[in-house]
């Protein structure tokens, strides 16, 4: 009479165990981060493989018992080990199906494979015991493959090396949680290609040995979309809670008063209010706890009012005008039209001019800017020039830092009356090389200079006004004379920019945008202009330096 042995694996789950260690056979691992992250470059794929290791492919499979699993494994040339608990995939699994975790039996199988390169890895096996309860589980994995995944070893398990290689697979890959496994004293990271035509094994996970704690927590805060969702929405409260610090001048009293009886003294603030706020500071790194009260960070520091490149001013716009005019934005994107002149009534520009305070505010806000004044007129080569214009320049800030690097130049600074009333103080050191001229640049710019400087204007307007800006310059520049045009701009595939926010504040607050580089390249040949040079600046700018084209 012959015995019947009933498989532990069905014939489905085999198959694609199978086609694991099949695959396993055809990667190696720079394979395997190719494969995983197309875009990643030669260099990072060549120091991240110097500390990584390709170590196994991973499948979950659904025997309804262990009984005769490790047998079954080994007619098909797999020779697992012990099997061990896995913490990791239990917990997933019960979280995904809302199954108590204690009614999952969740183990981890081993068995080595070669890899492409003929080195040692291993197939891992997650074998979740199915009883008939729990075959939803299964039809559902099966059909998603969620837990299948390819994994890189870190080593050694340095905490840079591991907070690197982290941060250069997230710059690729989403977060999609992780885990401490005990039984095996390893912390797992796992990462997901976003993509909807992802590879097989679109899971990665980095396998780090020891316990992370820190970096495991920030990791699953980021590997659920709700709480990065959140965190996006409380935006707005950042703004307002650092334009609230500028408007009490916490800053400045935090140099002298540290501790929060006397700053609720100072700042006229309810103190377990102020302690509050002080707490979310903290969060946002804009001070730090010292001793039995507060300190500036760095970021902290640039909202004080007496440093240089002092910021308080701009945060008291963005945290003031621009943060009412940005609560428009839905109608703006609706209708094309600057919320700004819907809120307040009138255009940016002209309800500023009529606010002598405001005008002041948005003069002193432009000068936060300092940083890429400072690397532009350290840049530009103006040994050849003689007379620099700088048109609509404000309160003058660029142009002093300009004069005051190149000492052989004189300045011209035009712009509206009010203006130039503001730049009095900002210009007074250079004043014997600097006249002040009042003008409309939609009419005329002085003929008269050698450089033109452009700094934060064209964003500021649509195209059909920022041609006639241009032409306008285009008439009146002398021929030999050179336009410099300072803006941030957008970058020709999407990236972490600031650029890319700023366009939608222009949106709201002038009816203005920014640009790509290849979009200003147009603007500027339409007007006559051949941009021959950009530069990058601090804070995301560009300097963009045109001529007149001859031929025109």
């Amino acid at each position: 009479m012959t015995s019947t042995i009933t498989p532990a694996l069905h014939a489905e789950d085999l198959d694609r165990l199978l086609s694991v260690v099949r695959l396993i056979g055809r990667l190696d691992t720079g394979s395997v981060l190719t494969s995983a992250m197309p875009l990643l470059g030669d260099d990072e794929r060549t120091a991240l493989a110097r500390h990584t290791a390709f170590a196994h492919a991973a499948v979950l499979v659904f025997p309804e018992t262990l009984d005769g699993l490790a047998a079954q494994l080994s007619r098909h040339g797999l020779e697992v080990g012990a099997p061990k608990s896995s913490v990791v995939v239990r917990d997933r699994l019960s979280r995904r199906y809302s199954v108590p975790a204690a009614r999952l039996d969740v183990v981890i199988l081993r068995a080595p494979v070669a890899n492409r390169a003929g080195r040692r890895c291993e197939v891992e096996i997650f074998a979740l015991v199915t009883p008939p309860d729990l075959r939803h589980v299964a039809e559902q994995e099966r059909r998603h493959d969620r837990e299948s995944h390819l994994a890189l070893t870190v080593a050694p398990a340095d905490p840079v090396v591991v907070r690197g290689s982290r941060a250069t697979l997230r710059a690729h890959l989403s977060p999609d949680g992780g885990g401490y496994n005990g039984h095996e004293d390893a912390t797992v990271l796992y990462f997901r290609d976003p993509r909807p035509t992802a590879a097989d094994r679109h899971r990665l996970e980095l396998i780090c040995a020891g316990h992370h704690p820190d970096l495991l927590a920030a990791h699953r805060r980021e590997s659920a979309p709700a709480t990065a969702l959140l965190h996006l929405l409380t935006g707005a409260w950042a703004t307002r809670a650092i334009a609230t610090a500028a408007e009490l001048r916490l800053p400045d009293h935090l140099v002298t008063t540290p501790g929060l009886p006397g700053l609720a003294a100072a700042t006229g603030a309810d103190p377990d209010s102020l302690a509050r706020l002080l707490r979310y500071l903290t969060a946002l790194g804009v001070v730090r706890p010292s001793g039995s009260g507060h300190e500036l960070t760095d970021l902290g520091t640039l909202l004080r009012s007496d440093v240089e490149g002092s910021m308080r001013a701009l945060a008291l716009m963005y945290g003031g005008p621009f943060y009412r005019s940005f609560a428009g934005l839905t109608e703006a994107v609706r209708t094309g039209e600057e919320s700004y002149a819907k809120v307040f009534g009138a255009h940016h520009f002209a309800h500023m001019a009529a606010d002598p305070g405001l005008a002041e505010l948005f003069h002193e806000s432009m000068a936060a800017g300092g940083a890429m004044f400072t690397e532009a007129a350290r840049v530009l080569d103006l040994s050849a020039a003689r007379v620099v214009v700088d048109v609509a320049g404000g309160n003058g800030e660029l142009l002093s830092r300009v004069l005051t690097a190149h000492p052989h130049l004189h300045g011209v600074l035009m712009d509206r009356p009010h203006a130039l009333a503001a730049a009095e103080p900002t210009l007074a050191p250079v004043a014997d090389r600097c006249a002040l001229v009042p003008g409309d640049f939609t009419e005329s710019v002085p003929t008269t200079g050698d450089v033109y400087l452009l700094s934060r204007v064209l964003h500021d307007w649509d195209d059909q006004r920022c041609q006639a800006i241009l032409a306008t310059c285009f008439r009146d520049m002398p021929d030999h004379a050179e336009l410099v045009v300072l803006e941030r701009l957008l970058p020709e595939s999407q990236t972490e920019d600031l650029a890319v926010p700023w366009d939608i504040h222009m949106l709201c607050n002038t009816g203005g945008r920014e640009r790509t580089e290849s979009r200003y390249r147009a603007l500027l040949a339409e007007a006559g202009f051949d941009l021959f040079e950009t530069h990058p600046l601090p804070l995301d700018a560009h300097l963009l330096r045109a001529r007149k084209r001859r031929s025109r």
